[in-house]
């Protein structure tokens, strides 16, 4: 699945291609960019009426009267997706607009209308019965008995796990040197002060802009950015003043996740701060390339779905498991508005969010910390980023007229020729350029892999052991 990067033949495996415009089978994909020259990848892809104004009579009006509308949040802007209308998180998400004042002065007059005849209605029945009664005197005031109990909910429900969680979520915002910029959501990862988020969420204030954290009590800080991965999707924020007392929030793994767990997602979707939505875990390993719909390159992730409800401004926020562990980091989401992940408009969730998976993503982070820039696990060579379905096929030619298999790289080292088509990494199908990127990326530089390619229709199994790229290139 792929949100709004194009797709182009001919990336580098060094390099994260643009996302490709059509959704690979079986894959799905909202939010980052990748460096050029990456390794291969996985993608996935009104107002109501006015009112009368004044009283309202309910014979004029109809009754009963239409409920209210509800006004709609973030409108305007880029609505958390980026410019162009990309599948990130955390892309500004502007102030909510007033509603219609003249509609809500007909809904009032209504009401009101409603309540004196309820209250004549009332009146009657209750003069009647004080007149007929044998004790005139008595109180018609039932009270209940007893005193009303504190509720005490145990810490593993969702409200326990909440309230736990809530203090160590926090919603940033973003603001680039030209005063443009969004919000999103990010989480406290050491008693430093660091907080680990998402890069589409503070790209904006990257390079002469300014960051503000603020947590569940209301109190902000100033925070600036010690690293991001575009091409992850991961960026490292720290508070300039971090307080004392700061309480991480516990990381689980998300390699143990099984399909059917239970979820939880904390968030500021649309700007809505502190929000907490449940679900489960729809899916694992979904090849999602996501971009900002800015022009920038892509990101790619093999990624927890989940139909926990998130909308822009949840990205880079936590998606807890039923203990309160983190297990992902918000994302993307698929948008029905475009038929591709993020969409071009303030479309909502539709059950199909995606997270970048806790394991990786603390990986990500340790290298941001400890040297301000990513490491990506390659392979060397240039794969095709068309979604045939059929695998990730070796380029005929790199990048800027390069070699698609660079000289003594893994790839070249395990004999691997351009028009070799890789099926399979490990265990795991591969059936695109892009979901081919996204399971290398699941990986460390070193780490030995076993790859399935065809040549020439017979199918042949190599050993590769994966190379390294520094930075976002």
């Amino acid at each position: 699945m792929s949100t709004e990067n194009e797709g182009t033949e001919g990336t580098a495996a060094e390099t994260a291609p643009p996302a490709p415009s059509a959704p690979p089978v079986p894959v799905a994909a909202p939010e980052g960019t990748p460096a050029s020259g990456t390794e291969a990848t996985a993608q996935l892809p009104g107002p109501v009426p006015a009112g009368t104004p004044g009283p309202v009579r309910a014979a004029d009006a109809g009754w009963p009267p239409p409920p209210p509308s509800l006004p709609s949040y973030g409108g305007g802007g880029n609505g958390g997706y980026g410019e162009g209308g990309g599948p990130v998180w955390g892309a500004p998400v502007p102030a909510p607009p007033s509603g219609p004042k003249k509609r809500a002065g007909g809904l009032i007059a209504a009401v009101v209308v409603a309540a004196l005849v309820a209250g004549g209605v009332g009146g009657g029945i209750g003069y009647f019965a004080a007149e007929h009664s044998d004790n005139a005197t008595g109180s018609t005031t039932v009270s209940a008995p007893g005193k009303a109990q504190d509720v005490k909910r145990s810490p593993n429900t969702v409200a326990g796990i909440a309230a736990k969680a809530l203090p160590s979520v926090v919603t940033i915002e973003a603001k680039s040197g030209n005063g443009d910029g969004g919000t999103g959501t990010g989480f406290i990862y050491d008693t430093q002060g660091h907080i680990l988020t998402n890069n589409h969420v503070v790209a904006e204030a990257a390079d002469g802009g300014t960051l503000t954290a603020t947590f569940s009590n209301g109190k902000k800080y100033d925070a600036e950015v010690v690293g991001r991965a575009q091409g992850y999707d991961v960026a490292v924020v720290k508070l300039k003043n971090a307080p004392s007392g700061l309480t991480p929030l516990e990381l689980g793994n998300s390699d143990q996740v099984a399909v059917g767990d239970s979820t939880i997602a904390i968030g500021a979707p649309f700007g809505l701060s502190n929000t907490v939505t449940t679900g489960i875990i729809s899916a694992k390993n979904r090849p999602v390339a996501s971009g900002d719909g800015s022009g920038s390159k892509a990101s790619y992730m093999s990624a927890l779905q989940t139909d926990a409800s998130i909308n822009p401004g949840n990205s880079g926020g936590p998606l807890l498991d039923d203990r309160g562990a983190v297990i992902g980091i918000n994302s993307a989401i698929q948008s029905a508005s475009s038929g591709s992940l993020g969409g071009d408009s303030q479309a909502g969730s539709i059950g199909l969010g995606f997270a970048i998976p806790i394991s990786q993503a603390k990986n990500v982070a340790q290298q941001l910390i400890k040297t301000g820039q990513p490491v990506y696990p390659v392979i060397g060579a240039t794969v095709s980023m068309d979604e045939q379905g059929n695998g990730a096929k070796i380029s005929d030619q790199g990048a800027s007229g390069t070699d698609s298999v660079a000289a003594n790289g893994p790839a070249a080292k395990a004999g691997l020729k351009p028009g070799d088509v890789i099926t399979k990494l490990d265990d795991t199908a591969i059936d695109s350029g892009p979901t081919l990127i996204g399971t290398i990326w699941t990986h460390k530089p070193g780490d030995k892999v076993q790859l399935t390619y065809k040549r020439d229709g017979k199918e042949h199994t190599v050993e590769v052991t994966l190379g390294q790229r520094k930075g976002d290139s």
